[in-house]
């Protein structure tokens, strides 16, 4: 029995979207796809409200079947602590990104954006606590896209 939980639980983590933390990877692995990229700024050892985003949204069922086949996930963490540090070249590829989509420094913040980078959506903070809702929005903003 517990090696069936297990097989069952691996296969599941398995079909889960993969956050990616660099840029250029995600962007190119939307295009290749024809997806959408999710792009979300986040502190994730010291924004409170980037913590619950992931756990009240990002880690449910219906936000990751949805992701799994319809988005491209990015991940632009600004961490303090130095045992969550990103290497050098994320942090200043995450600094760049900030400068050009969150100038104002608001944690959390979502962006859709189509492949080539114009923004479809954006949520500022932790605007909802519901993953139904937030992929419900996330698919009435995706309606407005039409992949090349």
């Amino acid at each position: 029995m517990k090696l069936l939980a297990l097989t069952l639980l691996w296969i599941c983590l398995s079909d889960s979207p993969a956050w990616q933390t660099d840029y250029k990877i995600a962007q190119q692995q939307a295009i290749k796809t024809h997806k959408l990229l999710l792009i979300n700024f986040s502190g994730s050892d010291w924004c409170l409200p980037c913590i619950r985003l992931k756990k009240d949204v990002f880690e449910k069922e219906t936000f990751l079947q949805y992701a799994s086949t319809n988005l491209v996930l990015m991940n632009a963490d600004f961490p303090r602590k130095s045992k969550s540090k990103s290497p050098a070249e994320i942090t200043k590829q995450n600094e760049a990104l900030a400068e050009k989509y969150n100038p104002g420094g608001i944690f959390p913040l979502t962006l859709l954006m189509t492949p080539e980078g114009k923004e479809l959506r954006r949520w500022e903070g932790n605007t909802t606590s519901d993953a139904n809702q937030f992929t419900d929005e996330i698919k009435k903003a995706a309606e407005t896209w039409m992949p090349n």
